[in-house]
């Protein structure tokens, strides 16, 4: 059942927006002010109707607090009001409301608005349900190293060290393949991806990364005629 919160300030209006979107198979509540609006479960609606020209708390401040309720963030809102000037509908739709209708307005007017924008929002959600989660990578850690793959970067020791892209993808292969020797023309073709270059520069990005490494520089070792690998014990 959706449910829909109507407020303002004018009981007749509550009153005939309550019935006709009763009839339209909605659950209404209506509330007579944004402080009395505010002591209501707010996360229970699917959308809320609201006048902008109330006292105390008006409709702009009312959305403002909504919004930034993270349990009522997502929840839309339609703008009901007088104010029909259009730097007044600009201000009302630039501040997060997701359509502005001015009185008078005519109920069928209202009903369409509101199906429009319970589309939206339905569909909204759908797509955040439906888009594939980013795929998340564990860290790798030897020690007190630590590899994050999700944020490229390097820590030793708590520290973080600047690694270029390919220092960091060579260490990233060595340590997901560890305690194995690999070719340099393995190593070409696991991290250079196909790319023209020499045996040459696998020998000195693995010096440069040596060095970077401190402590552990000595865990990636050299097997005269066969290649490079890294080992848990030298």
């Amino acid at each position: 059942m959706i449910r829909i919160l109507v407020i303002d300030d004018e009981e007749n209006f509550c009153e005939i927006l309550k019935y006709n979107l009763m009839r339209e198979g909605y659950e209404v509540d209506t509330a007579d002010s944004a402080e009395t609006a505010l002591g209501y479960d707010l996360s229970l609606y699917n959308l809320m109707i609201v006048d902008i020209m109330m006292e105390r708390i008006s409709g702009i401040d009312f959305a403002k607090r909504v919004h930034n309720n993270p349990a009522t963030e997502d929840t839309p809102i339609i703008f009901c009001s007088a104010l029909n000037d259009e730097d007044d509908i600009v201000m009302g739709l630039n501040i997060g409301a997701d359509d502005y209708i001015t009185k008078p307005y005519s109920i069928d007017e209202v009903k369409a608005r509101v199906r429009a924008v319970l589309r939206r929002s339905h569909a909204a959600k759908q797509a955040v349900i439906k888009a594939p989660k980013a795929n998340y990578e564990p860290d790798i850690t030897f020690k007190t190293l630590r590899i994050d793959r999700n944020g490229k970067s390097l820590y030793i020791d708590g520290n973080k060290v600047e690694l270029t892209r390919r220092e960091f993808e060579l260490l990233l292969f060595f340590l997901t393949n560890r305690e194995i020797i690999h070719s340099r023309e393995h190593i070409m073709r696991q991290v250079w991806a196909g790319q023209t270059v020499t045996s040459r520069a696998v020998d000195t990005n693995i010096t440069r990364l040596r060095q970077k490494l401190g402590q552990y520089g000595n865990n990636i070792v050299t097997r005269l005629g066969f290649g490079y690998g890294f080992k848990a014990e030298v």
